[in-house]
């Protein structure tokens, strides 16, 4: 309802005016009446109408004069003078004081109605505008920690343009460096066993979120302010900062943190990781050149400092040999950038855009130096899995399109960069024709969607109607392409997303069983006990003690 006051030393005027004013027809209400300038402030300041009628000649403070302290305070209500006196000199008082009408009295039943039905209209719109306004300003605030993420791992990954500063969303997000602190990043490879390999696409996603989760935890309790970074396919990052003073002690603790990874890890998921560890940057900018450091050194696999764990620390350029090859060297070549930006383009199944991605990557490789065959056959392998792995993420099973026996072979045959281009280039071509006549790909956007949507909404109420209408698809045909793209239904997916993290949280020991059920979306705890044993088959209590 419009709330609307009206001021007038004739108390015949405000009786009329109650009379006249169609309130039902606006869905309008009276707000109170007041006699003077004076009263109509404390009347306005009390019970902020939507819309103020009002006269000018009236004791003790006229009517402009209250309308001048009005917008001093702020009021931005809609002013309509109603006054007896048709004097320019007060018409060009009300204008300079943004007064929205200037009636004379008398005043028609028709003409009241039609000013304040378009007051009305002007309040409608504002207020549908502040709405719009309110709701882009949660939506943003929404996505505000996704964007801050991107833009990590594009900093992480050498993907971003490293001339501009921060953008404003991330301003604080990093440390300055300088003479500050320096950045060193920790790459996390999750290993390749049969057990990793021979999953379902909606498997894998668990297995990268359930590790996530818990090198997140593990993470948070060593290493304040760490940032966690999901990369291509099975890779990932860890970004650190520290005091420059206090760097090389860190290395210490690095190691320690390192450790404690790969054994949460094994121990809760009986997954293994690998570790490479590079070197500490002096500059924001320079990040990038540690990943390349953190990945080559696990790829390399020389410079183990902890006897028997497969975590490898970055060799400096004076410590290589002289046969070492160039892609153990820091050089302006950059694989992972590369990897990333074919992953992106492998999941959406861009193929000028992949062809883009190779092209650019093998020119750089032609200016890089010496390029042994051993190079170019790891170089090929480990693009074929982030091939793989991308592909898997898209709901595409290579092995259904290739013999992968056969692969093994013709990566062993390529010896120069040439080659492996074109037989990369070859490849992709073959996936992008062959994937596309598959219908569900034309939904992966919507199945990505809902998928990332899952994993970051668990403990919500997840209804698949609901996210019917944000992609635009029916219920039922998602509820299809959801399940073929998955392999499973889409509550079984949220209940196995909500288990997992169960699980988790309950080995952390920091919550009892009920704060756990309510953390993953159940309010209800013997439903989420009943869940828990289908799941794992034990119950919550028992599975602390296991």
């Amino acid at each position: 309802m419009w709330k609307i006051a009206v001021i007038d030393d004739d108390r015949a005027v405000l009786q009329g005016m109650r009379k006249i004013i169609p309130w039902e027809e606006l869905e309008a209400e009276h707000a109170g009446e007041a006699m003077d300038g004076q009263q109509g402030l404390k009347l306005i300041g009390s019970v902020n109408p939507d819309i103020v009628i009002t006269d000018i000649y009236m004791p003790l403070m006229n009517g402009l004069d209250m309308v001048e302290e009005l917008r001093k305070i702020g009021y931005d209500g809609k002013i309509i003078i109603l006054s007896g006196y048709a004097d320019f000199e007060y018409a060009r008082q009300a204008l300079r004081l943004n007064v929205d009408d200037y009636l004379s009295k008398p005043i028609s039943v028709q003409t009241i109605k039609s000013v304040l039905e378009k007051a009305i209209a002007q309040l409608e719109g504002a207020t549908v505008h502040k709405l719009e306004q309110h709701q882009l300003k949660q939506k943003l605030m929404q996505y505000e920690p996704f964007v801050e993420q991107e833009w990590v791992k594009a900093v992480v990954t050498g993907n971003v343009n490293l001339v501009k500063p921060f953008p404003p969303s991330v301003q604080g997000l990093l440390p300055c460096g300088g003479d500050a602190s320096d950045f060193l990043v920790i790459a996390v490879e999750i290993l390749r066993t049969v057990r990793v390999s021979e999953v379902s696409p909606s498997d894998f996603n668990l297995f990268r979120f359930a590790v996530g989760n818990i090198l997140q935890e593990v993470i948070s309790a060593d290493w304040k302010n760490a940032r966690l970074i999901e990369l291509h396919s099975q890779h990932m990052a860890v970004l650190l900062h520290a005091p420059r003073a206090e760097r090389d002690a860190g290395m210490l603790r690095i190691r320690s943190l390192c450790e404690s990874m790969m054994k949460h890890v094994a121990d809760y998921l009986k997954v293994q990781l690998e570790i490479g560890i590079g070197s500490w940057k002096g500059r924001w900018q320079e990040i990038a050149d540690s990943t390349e450091e953190a990945f080559q050194a696990l790829a390399a696999k020389r410079h183990a400092p902890v006897p028997g764990l497969p975590m490898y620390e970055w060799i400096k350029d004076q410590e290589l040999s002289d046969n070492q090859s160039v892609l153990l060297q820091p050089t302006e070549l950059r694989p992972v950038q590369f990897y990333q930006q074919l992953g992106e383009a492998i999941r959406h199944l861009q193929e000028p855009q992949i062809e883009e991605v190779i092209e650019r990557f093998f020119q750089q490789l032609e200016g890089a130096g010496r390029i042994t065959e051993t190079d170019v056959r790891n170089l090929g392998l480990e693009t074929w899995a982030i091939l793989t792995y991308s592909l898997l993420d898209a709901g595409v099973r290579v092995a259904e399109l290739f013999d992968t026996a056969r692969l093994k072979e013709e990566v062993q045959q390529l010896t120069v960069p040439d080659k492996l281009k074109a037989w990369l280039l070859d490849k992709v071509s073959v996936i992008c024709k062959l994937s596309g006549k598959s219908e569900k790909l034309k939904h992966k956007q919507a199945v990505d969607f809902m998928v990332q949507h899952i994993h970051e909404h668990y403990a919500e109420d997840l209804h698949l109607s609901e996210l019917a209408e944000k992609v635009y698809i029916s219920r039922n045909y998602l509820s299809t392409i959801f399940r073929q793209a998955t392999g499973e239904t889409f509550n079984n997916y949220v209940t196995r997303v909500r288990m997992e993290k169960a699980k988790s949280m309950i080995l952390e020991g920091r919550w009892m069983i009920y704060e756990v059920a309510e953390r993953v979306g159940y309010k209800n705890v013997p439903y989420f006990t009943t869940l828990f044993k289908k799941h794992t088959g034990t119950n919550p209590t028992e599975f602390v003690k296991n």
